[in-house]
């Protein structure tokens, strides 16, 4: 289904063909960049078993880390939407930001200035080489749909996220949203 072009801010849904991909399976994925240069995301509904007081010991509070995607999983990326609370941060659009200075980070997230409903910790991103997301658009690996919920995909984005994606597509999609993670074991 070809339909939007891909752009930073945008949504990449994940074709329910994509089923023996393990990084990419029922995947939604946030664009941070795309330019001819490649593409940068983050999937937004693939919680990891790691809280952010895990793996950085500065910080005392129990955010929930995704898996941001296959690339550079040992490095910890994120999103968030109060770039007047930290400095650096990268516009994506619609009011969504990524990275900035992150020692005040650490200080806002203790300090309880930040909180869950304003940031996400990813390990890893999704990244694709000059015009790789558009050849996997045109093999129907990905549906492209505008980010409606602006800044609020920090806190609408969870598990069931795909799901809901595939009922709002409708027609042929809506079997998908109820169809086994791998249909082979049905």
């Amino acid at each position: 289904m070809i339909g939007i072009k891909p752009n930073k801010g945008k949504l990449l849904i994940a074709e329910p063909s994509l089923t023996g991909d393990v990084s990419f399976n029922r995947s939604v994925v946030l664009l941070a960049e795309h330019n001819d240069e490649g593409s940068v995301g983050f999937i937004l509904n693939k919680p990891l078993e790691y809280s952010i007081n895990e793996l950085v010991k500065e910080i005392t509070v129990p955010l929930q880390v995704y898996n941001g995607g296959p690339v550079e999983q040992d490095n910890l990326y994120f999103i968030h939407k109060v770039p007047d609370l930290i400095s650096n941060s990268i516009e994506i659009s619609d009011g969504i930001y990524w990275g900035g200075d992150f020692e005040t980070t650490v200080q806002l997230i203790n300090d309880k200035i930040i909180t869950n409903d304003d940031i996400r910790f990813f390990l890893g991103y999704s990244g694709w080489s000059s015009f790789q997301l558009d050849e996997e658009l045109l093999s129907n690996s990905w549906i492209v749909v505008p980010n409606e919920y602006e800044s609020g995909i920090i806190q609408k984005s969870s598990v069931a996220f795909w799901k809901e994606k595939m009922m709002e597509l409708g027609g042929n999609y809506l079997i998908w949203s109820n169809a086994p993670e791998n249909p082979s074991l049905n």
